[in-house]
């Protein structure tokens, strides 16, 4: 079997990265064993130190099922995205403004 490859730019590679050891301290912070947290997410430990270390093979369902497992740190998943300012800057500009027609008089 083909093992995947990924095209990821150097600073999507440090998001990942970044996101990762945010979700070990997270981890550390509540004193939670990698065993017990790979259990809580039905994964194995190596997949959760994968995730440990912002890998970019795994997929995003397992990095909801850690966040799960670390008391619903997943609902912060809500937030990726939400303030879209610059979806929104060209959403607008394709906004078509229509013209009234002039009132004409009639006498």
């Amino acid at each position: 079997m083909k093992k995947a490859t990924y095209n990821i730019l150097p600073g999507t590679e440090k998001v990942l990265a970044t996101m990762g050891e945010q979700i070990k301290l997270a981890r550390l912070r509540r004193r939670l064993s990698a065993e017990l947290v790979a259990e809580r997410a039905g994964i194995s430990r190596a997949s959760l130190w994968k995730v440990e270390k912002g890998d970019p093979s795994v997929a995003m369902g397992i990095y909801a099922v850690v966040l799960h497992a670390l008391n619903d740190l997943d609902k912060d998943l809500l937030l990726v995205a939400r303030d879209d300012e610059m979806g929104r800057q060209l959403q607008d500009l394709g906004l078509i403004t229509r013209k009234r027609a002039s009132r004409r008089s009639k006498k």
